[in-house]
C-alpha cells in the first residue's frame, strides 16, 4: 500500500518539481514516516517501566511529554531527509555532513551529562535515534534518494540513496535533546506533577482486550492515514499523475492499518513482557540471593548472552540480507555478502555487550558515546567514501521491529533489577558497534585489494536544466 506510492514519487518528483518543493516534501516525508514507524510505539510503552523517583525528567518525557518527544524525533528525521536529498543535489561527500552533525550532537550530549537533573535523558535521546530507522522510514526515504540520484545522473556510482539513513539516526538525537532541555528549563518536572502519569500507566497495564484493540486501531489510524494522505496528494496534485493499481493500494493500506494495530497489541502483551522477564531474570546470574555463577562469572555470562543475542538477532534481520546484496554489487564483489553480514552481526553483538555492561556497572552512557563517535570520526576521515556510506548505513538495519522492543525491555528490566535509574543505552551501542567493524573491515579491504582504473564519470546534468 505505501511502497508503490513512495517509489513512484521518489522516481518522478525530482524531475517535475523545483528544489524547495523537493526539500519540503523530503522534510514532511521524514516526519510522516516517523509517526508511522512501528518501533516508535516502543518508546511510549517503555515509559511506564521507568520509576519517576529515579529520574523525573526521563519519566515525564516518556509519559506526560511523549507526544513532544515523538514530535521532536520526527522533526529530526525530517531534517535528516532534507539534508540527505540536498547532499545528493550538491554532490557532496557524506563526510561533509557527518562531521558538522557530530559537532552539534556531541556537545549537546556533554551538556546533558554535566547536569545531574538532565543526565537521565542522554541515553533515551541516543536510543531514540536508533529507533527511527525501521521498515517504514528506510524504504521510503531511500526511494526518494534513489529517485534524485537518477535524475541527476549519479546512479552509476552505486551510492544512490546511501547516507540518508545515517543522518536519520543522528539528527533525531539532537532534536530529542533540545526537546528535553525545553521541558526541563521551561516546565515543571517535580515528582509531585507525575502522579496522574503513574495512575494512567497503571490503568493502561490493566486495560481490557477490547479497550486495547480500540486504542491500537486509533494509534494505527493516526500513524498511517496522514502519511497516505500526503503521498496521495503529492501524486495527484503536485505530480499530476493518475494513481495506478488503486484497488491493490487500498487493500495494502487496509492491511497496513490492521497489521500495525496487531503489532502494537503484540508489543504491549508479548514482546515487551518477554524482554522484561529476560531482563529481570538475567541479573540472577550475578546478584544475591541466587548469584548462580558468582558476582564476576555471572556478569561475564550475562554480557556474553547479550553478545550472542545481538549476533543472532542481526543475522535474522531481513533488511541485512538486502543491504549485503547491494553492497556486494556496489563493491564489484570486493565486499562479500557473507562478510558484511558477519561484520555487522559481530558489531551489534559487541555493542549490546558494551551496552549491558554500561547498565550493570552503571557507567554514564556519555563515557561510551563520546569516545565511540570520536573513534568513528577518525575512521570516517581515513576511509573511502564508498565504505563510509556502507558503514554508517549498516547501523540502520540493526534496529528492526523485533530487536528494538526486546532490547529496550531487556535493558529496562536489567536496570530495575540492579537498581539503575534507567536501562537505556543498549540500542545506542548496538548502532555504534557495526559502524566500527564495517569501517575497519573496509580499510582492510581497500589496502589488500588491487586497484583497478575506473573510467571517468560522465558530467552530471544541471538541476536547473532538469527543472526547465
Amino acid at each position: 500500500g505505501l511502497m508503490p506510492l513512495g517509489e513512484n514519487i521518489g522516481a518522478t518528483l525530482p524531475a517535475k518539481a523545483g528544489l524547495w518543493i523537493i526539500l519540503g516534501f523530503a522534510f514532511v516525508l521524514g516526519v510522516g514516516t516517523t509517526y508511522a514507524e512501528p518501533a516508535i510505539a516502543t518508546l511510549k510503552a517503555a515509559g511506564a517501566r521507568v520509576r519517576p523517583q529515579d529520574s523525573p525528567l526521563l519519566y515525564q518525557m516518556l509519559n506526560d511529554q511523549s507526544a513532544l518527544l515523538v514530535a521532536s524525533v520526527a522533526a529530526g528525521v525530517g531534517i535528516a531527509t532534507a539534508l540527505g536529498i540536498y547532499r545528493f543535489i550538491k554532490h557532496w561527500s557524506l563526510k561533509l555532513l557527518l562531521m558538522p552533525s557530530l559537532a552539534v550532537v556531541l556537545p549537546l550530549t556533554i551538556v546533558a551529562e554535566l547536569n545531574p537533573e538532565t543526565r537521565g535523558i542522554t541515553a533515551l535521546a541516543w536510543d531514540a535515534g536508533a529507533v527511527t530507522t525501521g521498515s517504514v522510514t528506510v524504504p521510503l526515504v531511500l526511494a526518494l534518494g534513489i529517485g534524485v540520484t537518477r535524475v541527476l545522473g549519479k546512479s552509476d556510482t552505486g551510492m544512490g540513496g546511501f547516507g540518508i539513513v545515517t543522518l536519520a539516526s543522528l539528527w533525531p538525537v539532537t532534536t530529542a535533546l533540545l526537546a528535553c532541555f525545553a521541558v526541563y528549563y521551561l516546565g515543571d518536572t517535580s515528582i509531585d506533577t507525575l502522579g496522574e502519569s503513574v495512575a494512567a500507566a497503571d490503568a493502561a497495564r490493566g486495560e481490557s482486550l477490547v479497550g486495547l484493540v480500540g486504542s491500537a486501531m486509533r494509534g494505527s489510524l493516526q500513524a498511517i492515514v496522514p502519511l497516505v494522505g500526503l503521498l496521495l496528494l503529492v501524486q495527484r496534485f503536485v505530480l499530476k499523475e493518475t494513481i495506478r493499481h488503486l484497488d491493490q493500494i487500498i487493500l495494502g493500506i487496509v492491511l497496513a492499518l490492521i497489521g500495525l494495530a496487531l503489532f502494537q497489541i503484540g508489543l504491549s502483551r508479548g514482546l515487551i513482557p518477554l524482554g522484561e522477564q529476560v531482563g529481570a531474570n538475567l541479573p540472577s546470574a550475578f546478584t544475591p540471593p541466587e548469584e548462580l555463577y558468582g558476582a564476576t562469572g555471572g556478569k561475564i555470562i550475562a554480557i556474553a548472552f547479550a553478545f550472542a543475542a545481538g549476533y543472532g538477532a542481526t543475522l535474522a534481520e531481513p533488511a541485512l540480507n538486502a543491504l549485503s546484496e547491494t553492497v556486494e554489487n556496489v563493491t564489484s564483489g570486493a565486499f562479500k555478502k557473507w562478510l558484511l553480514a558477519q561484520a555487522v552481526a559481530v558489531g551489534v553483538g559487541l555493542g549490546l555487550a558494551m551496552g549491558l555492561a554500561q547498565i550493570i556497572f552503571n557507567w554514564p552512557i556519555t563515557y561510551l558515546v563520546i569516545p565511540g563517535y570520536v573513534l568513528l570520526a577518525l575512521l570516517t576521515l581515513a576511509s573511502d567514501e564508498k565504505y563510509v556510506n556502507i558503514g554508517w548505513d549498516s547501523a540502520g538495519v540493526t534496529t528492526g521491529e523485533i530487536t528494538v522492543p526486546l532490547v529496550l525491555a531487556m535493558g529496562l528490566g536489567v536496570g530495575i533489577a540492579v537498581g539503575v535509574p534507567d536501562g537505556f543505552g543498549m540500542l545506542t551501542m548496538a548502532s555504534i558497534g557495526p559502524i566500527v567493524t564495517v569501517l575497519i573491515l573496509g580499510l582492510f579491504i581497500v589496502r589488500t585489494t588491487p586497484k583497478v582504473a575506473e573510467p571517468d564519470p560522465a558530467p552530471a546534468p544541471d538541476l536547473a536544466l532538469q527543472e526547465s
